[in-house]
């Protein structure tokens, strides 16, 4: 018997942050290839997505460069101290070297066959790391170990831009706060150069990047203060000059040369593309409103494009003449994910806080941001210590037509609050606001949620909210009378409730929607849905509650609550009664809407623990320990388009919904059972597909007609003689292969091609002559079976066409032979068209 495949931890690609290392373009810039967590992942420059998700890293990726001897393979490196080499357009590693130490940059030249460079922690000291050389041996094996280090640098910076090799591989530039050293690897001379002598406003003269010319011996350093300096004749230590080049008035964050070097990019936190041409500073250009701060710059081999990696996770393509091409859009990481993560019935996506004042709407499938909605609508200011309109909390109905928003901004006394309810537009394909309430309570709100019914049945939508000011509030849709809003309806309040003056904390529906749990501190109340009356109240541990949520389907009369104290409890709603309790202390508390499975993830000494459990069952079904290190912070199942098959019983809590988390790094990771190859056959079917299509469009179209015309011809049992004039045409190949801009006018080829695909009557092929031949010499013996076969429909029963008073046509024999001679001509050429 084969053995279940295990539940592993797996970073989502799209997750994981793209800026951690710097990407590169592949040498026909068809591809650009960066890290992304613990994977590689390649995308298409032409159509953006994501062709392949390369992994086998067990910790973050921090470096990715093409083998310099062999464009189509790539080295990677990750804080796992290995080293891979990969056939990327496979995505098959190909060799795995391991050095041990934590590898923190990686850097490939062409000068150097058999050896990269790697930054490592120094052994015995902290905060200290070092530039290496590592040699990588051609021994035979996947596995290989690399212990052969030599020691380039001591005492460099940890971040991979603060390290540049010059033309050629002559010489290494490491930038150190305000040090700067180059190391001549043929003469080993090192010279050391300083700018803390230098006047500069506030001391903000450290270096932050280091780039070197191509073919020159300049070097282009970034600093804090916002200036660009070009450093040349370094060879001798007291004979350099440098020049500078000032636009950024904030820190310059990285930089990149031209391929020709004679032009040189800027990036920082002003979200601005600069091009330096010619290395002046009176001739620039800019590319202005990129979203975010810029962290990286890299240019395509050809230097036709360059891309930029911003710090919200998205990587923007730009043309060599600084136009947008197109931009990938990842996980926007925000800074805090106030709204928790939650679930869009439509679309299955994830939405959380995305940029600033912003709701992203995030598929898992295609591991792409499908689109962004500005829920504050005001311009968001990046400056330090000010006070902004945030968005805290959202929610969506049972089928995802009402949208419930709550916006913030953050006081912690007098907080100004704003309830908003959005209605999906089918026409625009978008959400519309509907209704804007504002201070809808006197505190900050804690929680709210929808009546999970069927928005179709007659029962009323409903909304509830909860706050700090101690109440409960029920918000439904009325009639709007307001002929200047022109919609038909909107909400308002219509029931308050309150608990002995207690914070109301959280809130939640039962699967029937006739019940409302309330928590009020340590107190869990129970009201009915239609008279709003109180039921009952729980109380049982000490500690405020923090989070509750109700059975489903089998375990639909149990409630479940976790408090801060380290208890979780679950109540029978039958018997009013404490069903069972454990001391475990429970963060994340995550209901399956699709089963009756409950997922807790609880936090105990430094390491997270999932527990997955039905509420009729105090023992949990599934347990594993040490999750994770990081602080798992929201959760939510993501239902699956099919069921997956489970390998073993433990794991059919996942058949039908998929576990998402989020940790306090910011980090969005899942479970599951199956392999990378697995979870990445669509990916690679649709490079096999991008690597087949045709030179042109015409070609693309053209074959496509072809394909479907053979495979039809095949299901059907025949075959088609195709016209060898129709392949053999100049005209024809001459209109496919030549290139687009060096063709004539349409007008002018037109008659040219639709000539060439007509079939000459002078010149008849042997093929057509010995046809004729065979008809004529068939003719009589098509005639006596012409006179054979009407004789025996004569002798037929009547047909029930004649019943009805029709008279079948008959041909004569001149006709039946025309016909004939039209059903062996061949029309296959007309599929071109």
């Amino acid at each position: 018997m084969v053995a279940p495949a295990a539940l592993r931890v797996v970073r989502c690609g799209g997750g994981g942050r793209l800026c951690g290392a710097r990407p590169v373009f592949s040498a026909d810039a068809k591809y650009l290839l960066c890290a992304s967590g613990d994977f590689v992942k390649m995308y298409s420059l032409g159509t953006g997505e994501t062709l392949r998700l390369m992994g086998g890293h067990a910790d973050l990726v921090t470096g990715v460069q093409l083998n310099p001897r062999n464009h189509m393979q790539l080295y990677s490196s990750s804080l796992d101290g290995r080293i891979k080499l990969w056939d990327f357009m496979d995505g098959i590693p190909i060799k795995t070297f391991t050095v041990g130490s934590r590898l923190l940059a990686l850097y490939a030249l062409a000068s150097c066959e058999d050896s990269v460079f790697v930054i490592i922690p120094k052994s015995g000291e902290r905060d200290t790391f070092q530039l290496v050389s590592v040699k990588l041996t051609k021994a035979a094996g996947q596995d290989i170990e690399a212990k052969d280090l030599s020691v380039v640098l001591d005492g460099v910076d940890v971040s991979p831009k603060c390290i540049a090799f010059g033309r050629e591989g002559e010489y290494v530039v490491s930038v150190k706060d305000a040090n700067l050293q180059v190391y001549f690897f043929k003469r080993k001379q090192l010279n050391r150069f300083s700018v803390s002598a230098m006047k500069t406003k506030g001391g903000n003269h450290y270096f932050t990047c280091v780039v070197c010319h191509p073919t020159e011996d300049c070097i282009a350093t970034g600093h804090a203060d916002g200036r660009i300096r070009l450093w040349r004749n370094f060879h001798h230590k007291r004979e350099y000059t440098f020049s500078t080049l000032h636009w950024h008035h904030d820190i310059v964050l990285d930089l990149a040369f031209s391929m020709e070097g004679t032009s040189l990019l800027s990036g920082g936190v002003e979200s601005v593309l600069v091009l330096w041409q010619n290395l002046s500073d009176r001739q620039k250009d800019f590319l202005p409103r990129l979203g975010s701060a810029i962290e990286y710059i890299s240019v395509s081999p050809e230097g036709t494009l360059c891309c930029t990696l911003h710090t919200d996770n998205r990587i923007t393509i730009i043309n060599s003449n600084l136009r947008l091409s197109k931009s990938i859009q990842g996980l926007v990481k925000s800074r805090d994910v106030k709204t928790g993560l939650v679930v869009d019935p439509r679309t299955k996506a994830l939405v959380l806080n995305g940029e600033p004042g912003h709701l992203q709407f995030y598929c898992l499938q295609s591991d792409q941001q499908l689109f962004s909605l500005d829920i504050v609508q005001r311009e968001y200011i990046h400056q330090a210590g000010l006070k902004q309109v945030d968005l805290v909390k959202v929610a969506f109905s049972a089928q995802g037509k009402w949208l419930a928003t709550v916006e913030e901004r953050e006081e912690v006394t007098d907080p100004e609050l704003q309830l908003k309810l959005w209605f999906y537009d089918e026409e625009t394909q978008s959400f519309k606001l509907n209704t804007r309430i504002n201070t809808p309570h006197d505190d900050h709100i804690t929680d709210m949620c929808f009546r999970d019914m069927d928005e179709m049945e007659d029962d009323p939508l409903i909304l509830v909210t909860t706050g700090r000011d101690c109440v409960f509030k029920v918000w439904v849709m009325v009639e709007d009378t307001d002929p200047e809003t022109q919609q038909s309806v909107s909400w308002s309040c219509d029931f308050v409730g309150s608990y002995h003056n207690y914070q109301a904390t959280n809130c939640c529906f039962s699967e029937d929607g006739s019940l409302l749990a309330v928590s009020f501190e340590g107190t869990v109340t129970v009201w009915d849905s239609v008279t709003w009356d109180l039921k009952c109240t729980f109380c049982h541990p000490p500690g405020k509650i923090r989070n509750i949520c109700f059975g489903r389907l089998t375990c639909s009369k149990y409630l479940i609550g976790a408090t801060d104290h380290g208890f979780l409890c679950c109540w029978n709603l039958l018997s009013c009664a404490l069903e069972w309790s454990a001391y475990l202390n429970i963060l994340v508390l995550q209901p399956d809407p699709l089963s009756e499975h409950i997922a807790a993830v609880s936090w105990l000494s430094k390491e997270s623990s999932l527990f997955v459990f039905k509420p009729n069952e105090p023992r949990p079904i599934y347990i594993q320990r040490n999750l994770c290190k990081e602080k798992i912070q929201l959760a939510a199942f993501v239902p699956r388009d099919e069921p997956e098959t489970a390998g073993s019983e433990k794991y059919l809590w996942l058949r039908r919904s998929q576990l998402f988390f989020l940790t306090d790094t910011q980090e969005l990771m899942t479970l599951s059972t199956k392999s990378l190859e697995e979870r990445l056959t669509p990916s690679s079917k649709q490079l096999a597909v991008e690597e087949s299509l045709p030179v042109t469009p015409f070609s693309l179209l053209l074959g496509k007609h072809r394909r479907q015309q053979s495979q039809g011809d095949i299901d059907l049992g025949k075959l088609i003689v195709r016209n060898k004039q129709e392949q053999d045409s100049p005209a024809v190949k001459e209109l496919l292969h030549t290139p687009a801009h060096v063709l004539p006018s349409a007008s002018f080829l037109c008659p040219i091609f639709i000539k060439s695909l007509l079939i000459s009557k002078e010149n008849k092929s042997a093929e057509e002559v010995a046809d004729e031949v065979e008809m004529e010499s068939e003719k009589a013996e098509s005639d006596s079976d012409e006179e054979r076969d009407v004789t025996e429909m004569e002798q037929e029963d009547t047909s029930p066409s004649e019943l009805l008073g029709e008279m079948t046509c008959k041909l004569s024999k001149y006709q039946e032979k025309e016909l004939r001679k039209i059903r062996k001509m061949d029309y296959s050429w007309i599929s071109a068209f």
